[in-house]
């Protein structure tokens, strides 16, 4: 649940919101980052905000750090850490948010929180790499031994997340920087939009060159490239669609044609599907 169209709002109107969806459905908490329109949520609504019942889980992504201990801080007040699972949203910050102990005073006790698992736009590239890294966290947790190098991932990851992101222009090609990596490995034939407009930025492709060229090792190019050709395979199927009125109609999507893909141009869409 995000709370970007309330802004202005009071604390009490949010919370208000949020019981009246809780009463319906499991709830999911969004801090959304304020560059790319969230709004800024006190301490205090997180901790009304975890007290409610159905609250199950927060997806913490204000890109802030003083806002990622807000929700941990409010979780905590609320007495929620047991029941309430915690997802980074950080992109700019993913291997340490998932890494480190969050420690907060509760009256006269402490209390340690952890980042348990990652909601985030990076992972949705590189993601086979992604999953080794997430894995690698959790046994460094278990064990109690975390290496520098496992430290130093941190700074890495979030220099290749400053290109695919594009901060260097306010996230205006955040969505296209991703889909140009996948367009790169020959999981998607282009890099559109549902808005025609939103493209790569000036010099973002340049930067995307810079980071696959400097931390190649955290790619997977060699699995995709190794499984694309079975993948399209799979994919390859004709889709029929009926149409009571008129009987049937059916059309066949190109197979390498993505098109039809979520991210893509209404426009783009329309004329895939007339072909």
């Amino acid at each position: 649940l995000s709370l970007a169209a309330m802004r202005g709002a009071s604390v009490d109107q949010l919370v208000a919101h949020c019981e009246a969806v809780a009463a319906q459905i499991p709830l999911v908490g969004f801090y959304l980052q304020t560059a790319v329109g969230g709004i800024v949520l006190p301490a205090d609504f997180w901790r009304r905000f975890a007290a409610i019942d159905n609250v199950v889980a927060i997806k913490m992504a204000p890109f802030d750090r003083y806002q990622t201990l807000d929700v941990v801080r409010g979780v905590a007040a609320a007495r929620a850490e047991d029941r309430v699972t915690l997802y980074t949203g950080n992109d700019d910050h993913i291997v340490l948010d998932l890494l480190q102990p969050f420690v907060v005073r509760r009256g006269d006790e402490s209390v340690t929180l952890r980042i348990r698992g990652g909601l985030l736009g990076h992972w949705s590239v590189w993601t086979k790499r992604a999953v080794e890294q997430l894995q690698r966290i959790h046994q460094a947790i278990e064990s109690g031994q975390v290496d520098a190098d496992l430290l130093a991932l941190d700074s890495r990851v979030t220099d290749c997340n400053s290109a695919f992101f594009d901060v260097a222009n306010g996230f205006a090609g955040c969505i296209p920087g991703c889909h140009e990596v996948l367009r790169r490995q020959g999981l998607l034939q282009g890099i559109w939009c549902l808005d025609p407009q939103e493209t790569l930025s000036p010099g973002q492709a340049e930067a995307i060159d810079r980071v696959c060229r400097e931390h190649a090792d955290l790619a997977d190019d060699g699995f995709v490239a190794a499984n694309l050709a079975r993948w399209l395979d799979r994919g390859a199927r004709r889709w029929t669609a009926s149409i009571p009125s008129s009987g049937t109609t059916r059309w066949a999507w190109p197979r390498t044609c993505c098109c039809c893909w979520p991210g893509t141009s209404s426009s783009a869409w329309a004329t895939c599907r007339s072909s």
